[in-house]
Order: structure tokens, then C-alpha cells, then sequence
């Protein structure tokens, strides 16, 4: 056996690689969040597009309806089986309501983010329609500069030097790329810009929301899904979208329901008119949100 000093030594020298190896676990969890995250997004617009432009579907917001209910009913499962929990503090769930998993008392609190949110959806979904995919991403990312102003005028949060160059670069290759952006539209430039305004109000809401009501980001998209679907689903209705999507012609094409056949010719060939000085920008707008996403990751 050995000595009481080598097993404090040894003691002090497997703590700090259970520190690193628990590090790099939450390390690779948040790459692999990161990681899902941005490919979930990216697949998203391009689906959003395809339908909209290529098939031409009539209807934005019965795309918004059906993907809302789709997060909703994932949601529904998850938390049905405990695999995550809507509220921040657990104990604070037990006189919720069974059928909805939220008190209404909550409910009501969540209804001006619930219609930010709707609001901030079918902006953005009629903007995907009117401008291309990749000039949709570039402008899309000067989101950051309106959070960040939301966030002065709200809470008085100032950043620092370097985070405020990242978003120059992103705003820089917003700008060029705009102007050689050959399959230009005003009004979908318009659109996009009220989707990012509605973002950073939603984002500025959100944290609010969360502390007030207790609820963490499950809870308040669960919230807004149950608030929004009824609302949304009675508008389609009244317009006749609905009725429409029914008779949409490709609705049973076999091309419609497997869009990952098309996309990515659709991407290469179709939707995106070739200029070098549109890419550069597009390019300053990337390098600028790694710049930026780096930045915040070093608590900068």
C-alpha cells in the first residue's frame, strides 16, 4: 500500500483531468449544438425557398402553420417522456395545466413575445420567397447590429471595441455584396431588414420573458407555438390558403415531397446569378460572424 502523501499526490493530479476530460465533454456539446444547429437552419431556408420559388407554393403561411406544429409536437413528446423540462426551476411546474404543460397565468405573460415571434416568422418567410439564398444569409447576419442597438436602448449593454469591428465587417460585406447583387429586389431587401428589426426584438424579449415567467427556451417555444398555431391556423383559413395548399398541383409530386433531390442544382444553377464581387462580400459577412461568434465565445 502506499504512503498517505502519494495518495494525496495522486489525488491532486487526477482531479485536473477530470476537470479537462468534463471540459472538453461541454466543449463538444456545445460544438455538436452548434454544429446541429446551423445545419438545421441552413436546410430550413433552402426548403423554404425551394417550395416558395421553385414550385411556386402559394401559401408562406401555411409553411409557417405546419412547421409550427411540427416543433410543437416534438416538444409535446420530449417533455411527455421527461426528457426535458419546460420550466427553469422544476418544482415550479407542479400546478400546471396537464393538456398545455404551462399555467395560463404563464400563457398570458408570453403573448407579446408569442406575437413577436409570428410576427418575426412570416416576415421572414416572405423574405426568403423575393431574394436568394445566399444573399438572404449575408443580410440576414446583420441581425447582430440591430440586436445589439436593442440591447443599448434596453438595457444600456455596451460591447467592446473588437465585437463592434466584427459586425463592420459584417455590415461591410452586406454592403458590397448588395451592390453587385445582380438578381436585386427592393422589396425583398425591404423584408429582410423588417426580419432582422423583429429578431432583435424577439431576442431582446426573450430573455425578459424567461426571467419573469420561469420559463427556459423549451417552455417559451412551446409557449409560442400553442398561442400562435390557433391564431395562424384560423388566418390561413379565412384567406382560403389552406384550401389552396389542397389543391396545389405538385402537393403529391413525388419531386415536392423529396425536395433534397432538387436543392442543391437548384442552389448551383438557378438561384444564384455569379459575380466576384457579390462573393467577396458574401465572404466579409462570414469571416465577420466567425470574428464575432469567437468574440462572445471569449466573453469579449
Amino acid at each position: 500500500m502506499g504512503s498517505p502523501e502519494k495518495k494525496t499526490l495522486s489525488i491532486l493530479t487526477e482531479e485536473p483531468k477530470r476537470a479537462r476530460f468534463s471540459s472538453s465533454g461541454m466543449s463538444f456539446k456545445g460544438v455538436f449544438a452548434a454544429v446541429s444547429y446551423m445545419a438545421s437552419a441552413v436546410l430550413l431556408v433552402i426548403f423554404n425557398k425551394a417550395a416558395l420559388s421553385s414550385f411556386s407554393f402559394p401559401s408562406a403561411n401555411v409553411i409557417t402553420l405546419l412547421q409550427m406544429l411540427s416543433s410543437c409536437f416534438i416538444l409535446y413528446v420530449m417533455k411527455y417522456f421527461k426528457i426535458i423540462s419546460f420550466c427553469t426551476d422544476k418544482s415550479k411546474s407542479e400546478h400546471d395545466s396537464l393538456l398545455t404543460f404551462v399555467s395560463p397565468r404563464r400563457l398570458v405573460q408570453t403573448i407579446p413575445l408569442a406575437f413577436t415571434y409570428l410576427l418575426y416568422m412570416l416576415v421572414t418567410m416572405e423574405s426568403v420567397r423575393n431574394i436568394n439564398v445566399p444573399m438572404y444569409t449575408t443580410l440576414r447576419r446583420t441581425t447582430i447590429l440591430f440586436t445589439m442597438i436593442m440591447e443599448y436602448f434596453l438595457s444600456g449593454q455596451k460591447h467592446s471595441a473588437s465585437v463592434i469591428s466584427s459586425v463592420g465587417i459584417i455590415l461591410l460585406g452586406a454592403i458590397i455584396a448588395g451592390i453587385r447583387d445582380l438578381s436585386f429586389d427592393a422589396y425583398g431587401y425591404g423584408l429582410v431588414f423588417t426580419a432582422n428589426i423583429c429578431t432583435a426584438t424577439y431576442l431582446a424579449l426573450i430573455a425578459r420573458t424567461g426571467k419573469s415567467t420561469g420559463l427556459n427556451t423549451f417552455g417559451l417555444m412551446w409557449c409560442n407555438g400553442i398561442i400562435c398555431i390557433p391564431f395562424l391556423l384560423f388566418w390561413t383559413n379565412i384567406k382560403g390558403e389552406l384550401k389552396a395548399m389542397l389543391s396545389f398541383p405538385h402537393l403529391y409530386s413525388l419531386n415536392f415531397q423529396d425536395l433534397f433531390t432538387i436543392l442543391l442544382g437548384w442552389l448551383i444553377f438557378v438561384g444564384l446569378p455569379f459575380d466576384w464581387i457579390n462573393v467577396v462580400g458574401q465572404s466579409l459577412g462570414f469571416a465577420g460572424s466567425m470574428l464575432y461568434a469567437f468574440l462572445k465565445y471569449k466573453g469579449m
